[in-house]
């Protein structure tokens, strides 16, 4: 039988993308389902859901998929375009055999790809590899599936809006990017309690107002005006497939996703104490220890969506969440990143609280810290210099933790340095209690990156 060569490129460690028309095509959608059959199971019967987003490219990316599935002998369900959540709501509540969204996630318009899970479980990893290896040999099994439309909208809002509680409602901005989260933002607003302004609510594949990606301070440039015109409570925005938040409070400021879970944690532990909280390697110290002073146990993470799913389910933890926006509920929830869901949670507990959320990150320990300062290495040599820099730490008897890259604590503070799965990207952060230890551990981290050979960029720029 013909095989099918992916790209290398496109298979990832947590899903296949790429520039669509260069390296990613329907031929590529049409051997990952094929492709996709043969790893959910022989024979026919076996169930798989399908979503796409509001990409120019993801319709014929999904009929592609679609077919492929079929000529597996799968039977699928076309849960049609929406946010990725609402596919692996799909996918659980039918109890499927797997999921697949096409998605390009918060990349480029021309750019996307395709997300995966098996069962219930994170499809990443060798599993992706896998897939390449199986379409090569066209080692695919042959049936007569078939497909049929499962709206799964209303379903999907309704379960949302089950863990809103309070008595009264907000005055909230909202802001979908255009992306494909705007269709369950606005059923989900008309039925939430208080007033809500939308803003970019129609799905637009080309991104007309701004980039889809709520962790970039001047993609929410328009969200924090919005808020500061209507007097809001607060702010919130979603990426381009509705997995990853960015929330501002009512004096227009942005809660990263470490603040964010600080807020979650306490409301959680409050409720399950002795809980596991799982954060990444990029989360502030502040999160850690707020964690334990809150009376549950914080656990570290490398980065990385599936990753987290997987260390939930290892720990039975009820909550989860990294820098980036994706948050993760298992109390009460399904335990995947969802960024409606987490709004719900957000304003249920602003609403049913007597401070505002403003206040709420106020009363966090303050300290000073960069954002995440990503820069370009060559693919061949990003693992190589992590590599490097913690072998000379760990000779110097410096304190690690090794987890994901190298993160590093003195008496400053901490600082990050770690290669992105994804690009060609090195990533640092540092924190400190004072500027001027936050000065001094941006010199380490230059310092470290010039034994290296790397041409970083001027740490003392960023803030």
């Amino acid at each position: 039988m013909k095989g099918h060569r992916f790209e290398p490129q496109i298979l990832r460690q947590y899903d296949i993308r790429g520039t669509v028309g260069e390296t990613l095509h329907t031929a590529d959608a049409y051997a990952l389902g094929r492709s996709f059959g043969a790893v959910v199971g022989a024979g026919d019967g076996r169930l798989v859901c399908v979503g796409y987003d509001g990409r120019l490219s993801s319709p014929a990316l999904e009929e592609s998929l679609v077919e492929g599935l079929c000529d597996s002998g799968m039977r699928v369900l076309r849960i049609g375009m929406g946010p990725t959540p609402a596919l692996y709501f799909a996918t659980r509540a039918m109890h499927a055999d797997g999921g697949i969204m096409i998605t390009g996630s918060h990349n480029p318009p021309d750019h996307n790809g395709f997300k995966m899970m098996l069962g219930n479980a994170p499809f990443w990893g060798g599993d992706i590899q896998k897939l390449g290896g199986i379409a090569a040999k066209g080692d695919w099994p042959q049936g007569d599936g078939g497909a049929m439309d499962l709206p799964v909208m209303e379903a999907y809002v309704t379960r949302l809006l089950i863990d809103y509680t309070a008595p009264r409602g907000l005055k909230v901005a909202w802001d979908a990017g255009n992306g494909s989260a705007g269709d369950a933002m606005v059923r989900l607003t008309e039925q939430l309690p208080g007033q809500h302004i939308l803003l970019n609510e129609v799905v637009d594949g080309t991104f007309p107002a701004h980039h889809p990606d709520p962790t970039v301070p001047e993609n929410l440039l328009q969200l924090r005006e919005a808020v500061a015109a209507q007097g809001c409570d607060l702010g919130i925005a979603f990426d381009g497939d509705g997995d990853r938040i960015g929330v501002v409070d009512g004096q227009g400021r942005i809660l990263w996703g470490d603040q964010l879970l600080s807020i979650f944690a306490a409301d959680l532990l409050a409720r399950r104490p002795g809980a596991t909280v799982i954060a990444d390697v990029k989360a502030s110290q502040v999160l850690f220890d707020e964690i334990a002073r809150l009376g549950g146990k914080p656990l570290m993470a490398a980065t990385g969506h599936s990753i987290i799913k997987s260390k939930m389910a290892e720990h039975s933890a009820p909550l989860a969440g990294e820098m980036s926006g994706h948050i993760f509920f298992a109390d009460r929830y399904y335990g995947f990143d969802d960024a409606l869901y987490a709004a719900v949670r957000l304003l249920d507990i602003v609403a049913r609280g007597d401070r505002s959320l403003a206040a709420m990150r106020d009363a966090l320990p303050q300290v000073v810290n960069t954002p995440e300062i990503r820069f370009d290495v060559p693919e061949d040599r990003k693992f190589k210099i992590v590599d490097e820099v913690k072998a000379r730490l760990a000779a110097s008897g410096a304190t690690l933790d090794d987890t994901d890259g190298v993160r590093v604590r003195n008496d400053d503070g901490w600082w990050l340095l770690r290669a992105s799965n994804t690009q060609a990207v090195l990533v640092v952060r540092c924190e400190s209690r004072n500027t001027a230890g936050l000065r001094r551990l941006k010199e380490i981290v230059a310092e470290q990156l010039r034994q290296c050979g790397v041409q970083a960029p001027d740490f003392r720029k960023i803030c």
